[in-house]
């Protein structure tokens, strides 16, 4: 069977060897002789006697698809089978985790304890042969190992980390396909005329995400809320006039992230040509994408095409390199291209230009610009370039001359829509990429 459709079950034992092999590697780099991953400690609101959502550690989720389960540790000894310290707290204020169960359990020395005090005696005797990943906010959740997170290793994992093995790449289709779901549900409470708030209940239901399993807040824009990168809000009543709808919105599988946008007009036909010049812009990047090129240099030929837009639909006029070099593109596309995507959505590695820590810099002018490495074979990472009205960006552009190249009338027509985006996520390969996206869309 393809491993395109092979459930995410039957790919995850070579997964474990390969995570296995990572953490050989960065224990010989560390030179320690166990790695104790911690999955994570509950943090307290401050004042109250509740918790913010647990998120679990990446490094955790990386060896187990468990979300939701704090005060776990993960023991990897070379040549040994992982020894999972399973956390099952007897409490009648919450409900405890499950007994262990799924596709992964026979690949672990699995070890049930009741009480955070019963975990020290299935730690490492030697401490000081220990390296311990995780966030550490309380002392004692170290059981006394010393070295935390040290860069020697940690530079390892995470540079390694963007090679995506073929189970992460089943959850990372599977988010996908999810994920749309929630959007198709979400475009039809537009089209319905419902306001931000009903439309994110509407993509929850059928992604089937409460809030906090939701890989990242959901951005829901109407019309001009559309040109706020991260728009936070969700607004109970629908606006009057309903222009536009922007939806940036994932989905998660195994602690696998799906990260997908897409812009809509209600009913203005040069608005949706609008999106469709776009769209089609961004397809050329995509077919971009393959082993070997600079992520840099995808990002500079976006702002070249975003300057053919400009011009094309008459929001600007000039050169394309005389609207590059005057802040023009930036002022439209203030964005990077993309990021990494895995188990976070913003995944880490974006800037290392080597495993020992070394970092490619972005480009001068650049500062939103999430990936500067140069793309490898299975990397997923987003294309998500985007046009908006922004007008303290535009405003900079006053007393520059850049400034006259901005056609104020057609920026006035664009502002009530606030802007488009789309984007996609695509595995990257040796001569060309595959689209979780469209692939997931393309479906029934």
């Amino acid at each position: 069977m393809s491993s395109n459709y092979a459930e995410p079950g039957q790919l995850y034992p070579a997964h474990i060897e390969a995570i296995k092999a990572r953490h050989d590697r960065a224990l010989e780099k560390a030179g320690a002789g166990h790695a104790v991953i911690f999955s994570g400690a509950p943090k307290l609101v401050f004042l109250d006697d509740y918790y913010y959502p647990f998120k679990a550690n990446p490094h955790f989720v990386g060896w187990l698809p468990l979300t939701a389960t704090p005060f776990c540790y993960l023991i990897h000894t070379p040549g040994d089978v992982p020894v999972l310290v399973y956390y099952q707290e007897k409490d009648y204020w919450h409900t405890p985790p499950a007994d262990p169960q799924g596709y992964w359990i026979d690949h672990f020395d699995i070890r049930v304890v009741h009480t955070v005090d019963d975990i020290a005696r299935h730690l490492p005797h030697a401490r000081d042969k220990c390296i311990l990943i995780g966030d550490i906010g309380d002392e004692a959740h170290a059981f006394s190992i010393e070295r935390v997170n040290p860069a020697s290793a940690i530079n390892i994992l995470h540079y390694a980390r963007s090679e995506k093995t073929g189970y992460e790449l089943a959850c990372m289709r599977a988010a996908s396909r999810r994920a749309v779901r929630g959007h198709r549900a979400a475009e039809e409470a537009f089209r319905a005329r419902k306001a931000e708030y009903e439309i994110h209940f509407a993509y929850c239901r059928a992604a089937k995400h409460t809030e906090n399993e939701l890989p990242y807040g959901n951005i829901i824009a109407l019309n001009e809320n559309s040109a706020i990168m991260h728009y936070q809000h969700r607004a109970r009543e629908a606006p009057a006039k309903i222009r536009s709808f922007l939806i940036d919105a994932g989905a998660n599988v195994h602690g696998y992230a799906s990260d997908i946008t897409r812009s809509y007009s209600f009913e203005d036909s040069e608005f949706r040509e609008f999106i469709d010049r776009l769209d089609a812009l961004q397809l050329e990047l995509v077919s971009e994408v393959k082993a070997g090129v600079d992520f840099k240099d995808l990002h500079f030929l976006t702002h070249r095409k975003i300057a053919d837009l400009l011009v094309t639909v008459g929001l600007a006029s000039g050169s394309v390199e005389s609207l590059i070099e005057n802040g023009v593109t930036t002022a439209f596309f203030p964005t990077g291209l993309g990021h990494l995507l895995g188990i976070q959505v913003h995944d880490v590695g974006g800037f290392m230009q080597d495993e020992s820590g070394n970092t490619i810099d972005r480009p001068s002018g650049h500062r939103w610009l999430r990936l500067t490495r140069t793309l490898e074979v299975d990397q997923v990472l987003t294309i998500e370039p985007g046009c908006y009205v922004i007008d303290m960006l535009l405003e900079n552009l006053q007393g520059t001359p850049g400034a006259a190249m901005v056609n104020r009338d057609k920026v006035d027509w664009l502002r009530p829509f606030g802007g488009a985006r789309i984007e996609d996520n695509v595995r990257v390969l040796a001569d060309g990429c595959e689209n979780f996206t469209r692939a997931a869309f393309a479906e029934p």
